[in-house]
Protein backbone atom coordinates (compact mmCIF):
# COMPACT_ATOMS: atom_id res chain seq x y z
CA UNK A 1 0.00 0.00 0.00
CA UNK A 2 1.18 3.45 -0.79
CA UNK A 3 2.24 6.13 1.74
CA UNK A 4 0.88 9.52 2.45
CA UNK A 5 4.58 11.38 3.32
CA UNK A 6 4.22 14.83 4.54
CA UNK A 7 7.52 16.91 3.84
CA UNK A 8 7.36 20.61 6.21
CA UNK A 9 10.65 22.78 6.09
CA UNK A 10 10.58 24.18 9.41
CA UNK A 11 13.24 25.89 11.72
CA UNK A 12 14.43 25.25 14.60
CA UNK A 13 11.69 26.73 16.97
CA UNK A 14 9.02 24.65 15.32
CA UNK A 15 7.92 27.66 12.86
CA UNK A 16 7.00 26.19 9.67
CA UNK A 17 5.56 29.34 8.16
CA UNK A 18 6.41 33.57 8.85
CA UNK A 19 3.69 35.36 9.99
CA UNK A 20 3.30 36.75 6.66
CA UNK A 21 2.88 33.21 5.23
CA UNK A 22 7.11 33.31 3.94
CA UNK A 23 9.77 31.05 4.20
CA UNK A 24 12.97 32.71 4.35
CA UNK A 25 14.20 30.61 6.58
CA UNK A 26 14.73 27.68 4.12
CA UNK A 27 18.07 26.48 3.30
CA UNK A 28 19.78 24.98 0.74
CA UNK A 29 19.96 26.13 -3.04
CA UNK A 30 18.29 26.09 -6.71
CA UNK A 31 18.50 22.22 -8.05
CA UNK A 32 20.89 23.07 -11.37
CA UNK A 33 22.21 19.93 -13.07
CA UNK A 34 25.92 20.91 -12.14
CA UNK A 35 25.78 20.52 -8.77
CA UNK A 36 25.82 17.23 -6.36
CA UNK A 37 26.01 17.19 -2.92
CA UNK A 38 24.59 14.53 -0.13
CA UNK A 39 21.05 17.62 0.40
CA UNK A 40 20.81 17.43 -3.45
CA UNK A 41 21.22 13.43 -3.69
CA UNK A 42 18.79 13.34 -0.52
CA UNK A 43 16.10 15.68 -1.56
CA UNK A 44 16.68 13.44 -5.41
CA UNK A 45 16.23 10.37 -3.23
CA UNK A 46 12.72 11.47 -2.29
CA UNK A 47 10.90 13.13 -4.89
CA UNK A 48 12.15 9.57 -6.84
CA UNK A 49 10.32 7.86 -4.54
CA UNK A 50 6.59 9.42 -5.28
CA UNK A 51 4.62 10.34 -8.16
CA UNK A 52 1.75 11.57 -6.59
CA UNK A 53 1.64 15.53 -4.80
CA UNK A 54 -1.25 16.47 -2.82
CA UNK A 55 -1.50 20.27 -1.89
CA UNK A 56 -3.56 22.49 -0.10
CA UNK A 57 -5.57 25.81 -2.27
CA UNK A 58 -2.71 28.49 -0.15
CA UNK A 59 0.42 26.32 -1.27
CA UNK A 60 -1.20 25.87 -4.64
CA UNK A 61 -1.56 29.61 -5.33
CA UNK A 62 1.67 30.36 -4.00
CA UNK A 63 3.82 27.28 -5.78
CA UNK A 64 1.40 27.39 -9.47
CA UNK A 65 3.48 30.67 -10.66
CA UNK A 66 6.69 29.76 -9.61
CA UNK A 67 7.60 26.17 -10.15
CA UNK A 68 6.00 25.56 -13.55
CA UNK A 69 8.79 27.97 -14.80
CA UNK A 70 11.44 27.47 -12.45
CA UNK A 71 14.53 26.25 -14.76
CA UNK A 72 17.17 26.91 -12.64
CA UNK A 73 15.89 24.10 -10.15
CA UNK A 74 17.03 21.79 -13.01
CA UNK A 75 15.90 18.12 -12.90
CA UNK A 76 14.47 18.44 -9.38
CA UNK A 77 11.60 21.19 -11.16
CA UNK A 78 11.27 18.91 -14.05
CA UNK A 79 10.20 15.93 -11.73
CA UNK A 80 8.06 18.13 -9.47
CA UNK A 81 6.37 19.60 -11.91
CA UNK A 82 5.38 16.43 -13.72
CA UNK A 83 3.94 14.21 -11.04
CA UNK A 84 0.29 14.29 -10.49
CA UNK A 85 -1.18 17.15 -8.60
CA UNK A 86 -4.42 17.09 -6.25
CA UNK A 87 -5.74 20.24 -4.64
CA UNK A 88 -8.01 20.19 -1.89
CA UNK A 89 -10.21 22.87 -2.27
CA UNK A 90 -13.46 24.09 -1.14
CA UNK A 91 -13.52 26.99 -3.85
CA UNK A 92 -11.34 26.30 -6.75
CA UNK A 93 -13.17 24.74 -10.06
CA UNK A 94 -9.97 24.37 -11.80
CA UNK A 95 -6.13 24.06 -11.14
CA UNK A 96 -4.14 25.09 -13.76
CA UNK A 97 -0.08 24.18 -13.47
CA UNK A 98 1.48 26.25 -16.43
CA UNK A 99 2.06 23.99 -19.51
CA UNK A 100 2.16 20.82 -17.45
CA UNK A 101 -0.92 18.46 -16.80
CA UNK A 102 -3.27 21.00 -14.71
CA UNK A 103 -4.28 19.40 -11.08
CA UNK A 104 -7.23 17.63 -9.71
CA UNK A 105 -9.61 19.60 -7.14
CA UNK A 106 -10.88 17.45 -4.61
CA UNK A 107 -13.32 19.18 -1.93
CA UNK A 108 -12.69 15.54 -0.23
CA UNK A 109 -8.77 15.22 0.28
CA UNK A 110 -9.03 12.54 2.56
CA UNK A 111 -11.35 10.01 1.05
CA UNK A 112 -9.24 11.24 -2.41
CA UNK A 113 -5.71 10.06 -0.32
CA UNK A 114 -7.83 7.00 1.01
CA UNK A 115 -8.74 5.82 -2.32
CA UNK A 116 -5.06 6.63 -4.04
CA UNK A 117 -3.44 4.81 -1.14
CA UNK A 118 -5.28 1.59 -2.49
CA UNK A 119 -3.80 1.75 -6.08
CA UNK A 120 -0.83 0.61 -7.30
CA UNK A 121 1.70 3.03 -7.66
CA UNK A 122 4.87 5.48 -5.92
CA UNK A 123 4.38 6.71 -2.69
CA UNK A 124 1.87 10.19 -2.25
CA UNK A 125 3.61 13.44 -1.21
CA UNK A 126 1.67 16.04 0.80
CA UNK A 127 3.34 19.45 0.32
CA UNK A 128 3.48 21.86 2.73
CA UNK A 129 -0.34 22.85 3.47
CA UNK A 130 -0.33 23.25 7.30
CA UNK A 131 -3.79 23.15 7.60
CA UNK A 132 -4.42 20.35 5.37
CA UNK A 133 -1.91 18.42 6.87
CA UNK A 134 -3.44 18.44 10.42
CA UNK A 135 -7.07 17.53 8.87
CA UNK A 136 -5.31 14.20 7.45
CA UNK A 137 -3.50 13.76 10.93
CA UNK A 138 -6.87 13.87 13.02
CA UNK A 139 -8.15 11.71 10.09
CA UNK A 140 -4.77 8.88 10.76
CA UNK A 141 -4.09 8.84 6.99
CA UNK A 142 -0.29 10.30 7.28
CA UNK A 143 2.05 7.61 7.30
CA UNK A 144 5.10 9.64 7.73
CA UNK A 145 6.74 13.08 8.44
CA UNK A 146 9.70 14.21 6.57
CA UNK A 147 11.15 17.59 8.73
CA UNK A 148 13.43 19.79 6.47
CA UNK A 149 15.02 21.27 10.26
CA UNK A 150 16.58 25.07 9.03
CA UNK A 151 19.36 26.80 10.96
CA UNK A 152 17.30 29.53 11.55
CA UNK A 153 14.76 30.33 14.20
CA UNK A 154 12.00 32.96 14.25
CA UNK A 155 10.09 33.23 17.47
CA UNK A 156 6.60 34.03 15.70
CA UNK A 157 4.65 32.52 12.65
CA UNK A 158 2.81 29.12 12.42
CA UNK A 159 3.70 26.24 14.72
CA UNK A 160 3.74 22.99 12.68
CA UNK A 161 1.92 21.46 15.97
CA UNK A 162 -0.63 22.55 17.60
CA UNK A 163 -1.47 20.12 19.77
CA UNK A 164 0.17 16.77 21.33
CA UNK A 165 2.06 14.45 18.68
CA UNK A 166 3.70 10.98 19.54
CA UNK A 167 6.03 10.55 16.69
CA UNK A 168 8.89 7.42 16.10
CA UNK A 169 12.07 8.66 14.75
CA UNK A 170 12.91 6.81 11.47
CA UNK A 171 16.05 8.57 10.04
CA UNK A 172 17.98 11.82 11.67
CA UNK A 173 20.50 13.47 9.05
CA UNK A 174 22.57 16.25 8.99
CA UNK A 175 23.62 17.92 5.60
CA UNK A 176 26.63 20.47 5.33
CA UNK A 177 24.19 23.72 4.62
CA UNK A 178 23.07 22.95 8.34
CA UNK A 179 19.90 21.25 7.06
CA UNK A 180 19.09 18.19 9.69
CA UNK A 181 16.58 15.62 7.72
CA UNK A 182 14.04 13.91 10.68
CA UNK A 183 11.43 11.51 9.27
CA UNK A 184 9.04 9.80 11.73
CA UNK A 185 6.39 7.66 11.78
CA UNK A 186 3.16 8.61 13.04
CA UNK A 187 2.22 6.64 15.96
CA UNK A 188 -1.07 8.50 17.14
Amino acid sequence: MRKLIVQQWVTVDNIAAEDDGGLSFVAGEPFDDTVTTPFKSSLMGFIDSVDTMILGANTYTQSKDYWPHAEEQGEYGHKLNTLAKYVASSALDDAPWGDFPAATVTRDPAGTIRELKTQSGKDIWLWGSLTLMRSLMDAGIVDELRLLVCPASRGTGRRIFEDSRTLSLLEATPFDNGVVLLRYAITN
